[in-house]
């Protein structure tokens, strides 16, 4: 060891349970971050226009496949946009062939890209019942859209009001609350059994409300599901950090330009993919739970989603100063901000 390396961890290599990737220059712009340190990753559909039936998820993934710098493996695990409109036989086609890893529930106008959402549940059941009949599992943005619900408390409704009567309607059904927020939902997905998964973002464990709202409004902050009081920010690091097998990543890393970003209506989403594992091993460290980061990163998506772990591991080195990343990566979509976790990082992905 260099007397510039003062800790080892070496973990099975991570996946990333949820992931926007984007399509075009931004996706050749931001694929190399996911596929440095993820062998994989599920593929949120919300392009324009979205990704809804098997021969879409394909011609994605042979985009993406094309995107990936020579030398680099990377599996996308692909999804389908559910929409009122879903075809159960071409969920079943595309759970045969084993392209299609899930299906994502997005409330209509929930977030990103999401006004193709469903609306009406009963007109959906047959998809549900035909996901729960292949053992697809259904990834869920959890957030109502009532306008009269206050947004940071839209988690905890879309729980009682959608999710639960949802999952007591198809009790087979696999489900994944993804980016849970609150401590309901934490709470939510503990007591949910062996069908019911849950993925906490990177940045989700490091801000709560103030970092966006607290001396200026930092866009760069802002994500959906909005971040929440610190209470719930303890909750999810709690959870994470716990060794419950109900809790795994999934980044939620969602790449905008600046200019996208920086205006009066600024688009929800915060770059966590480049810098995600020595956030991570921050986090755990502070929270004295190094020896559950493999766990949280590594271990416990693979067995809800009924995969193998990778063979392959990763060595985290920490250092006795601070890592440089930069502030933002340059595309040929135009520039992206990274996400900045405001404490120095110190831990970084031996290469």
């Amino acid at each position: 060891m260099s007397d510039t390396e003062i800790q080892r961890l070496t973990i099975t290599k991570p996946d990333d349970w949820h992931l926007h990737l984007r399509d075009g220059e931004m996706l050749e712009g931001v694929i190399r971050y996911s596929a440095r340190d993820f062998s994989r990753a599920i593929i949120m559909p919300n392009l324009v226009p979205p990704v809804v039936t098997t021969d879409d998820a394909s011609a994605y993934r042979e985009r993406i496949m094309a995107s990936l710098p020579a030398g680099m493996e990377f599996s996308p695990l692909m999804t389908l946009y559910l929409t009122e409109d879903t075809d159960p036989a071409d969920v079943e086609k595309g759970a045969e062939s084993g392209l299609v890893t899930a299906l994502k529930l997005y409330p209509a106008g929930a977030t990103t890209n999401s006004q193709s959402g469903v609306r009406d549940f009963d007109k959906v059941q047959g998809v549900l019942e035909k996901m729960a009949e292949t053992g697809l599992p259904l990834c869920v943005h959890g957030e109502v859209t009532d306008p009269s619900v206050d947004i940071f408390d839209r988690e905890a409704v879309f729980i009682d009001r959608v999710l639960d009567p949802l999952r007591q309607r198809n009790p087979q059904l696999r489900v994944v609350m993804e980016h849970v927020t609150t401590r309901q939902g934490v709470e939510y997905a503990r007591a949910g059994g062996d069908n019911l998964g849950a993925t906490i973002t990177t940045h989700h464990l490091i801000i709560n409300r103030n970092a966006i709202l607290a001396g200026g409004i930092r866009p760069h902050y802002y994500c959906l599901p909005v971040a929440k009081r610190e209470e719930h920010r303890l909750a999810l690091r709690e959870a994470a950090t716990s060794g419950d097998a109900t809790f795994f990543l999934g980044t939620d890393s969602a790449p905008h330009t600046d200019p996208l970003k920086e205006q009066a209506c600024g688009c929800a989403g915060i770059f966590t993919s480049i810098n995600t594992m020595s956030c991570l091993a921050h986090v755990f460290e502070e929270e004295g739970a190094l020896d559950q980061l493999e766990a949280f990163a590594s271990l416990n998506g693979p067995v809800f989603y009924r995969m193998k772990a990778n063979p392959e591991m990763m060595t985290l080195v920490k250092r006795d100063k601070p890592v440089g990343f930069p502030d933002r990566i340059q595309t040929g979509a135009g520039p992206v901000t990274v996400f900045d976790p405001m404490f120095p990082l110190c831990w970084e992905v031996a290469r």
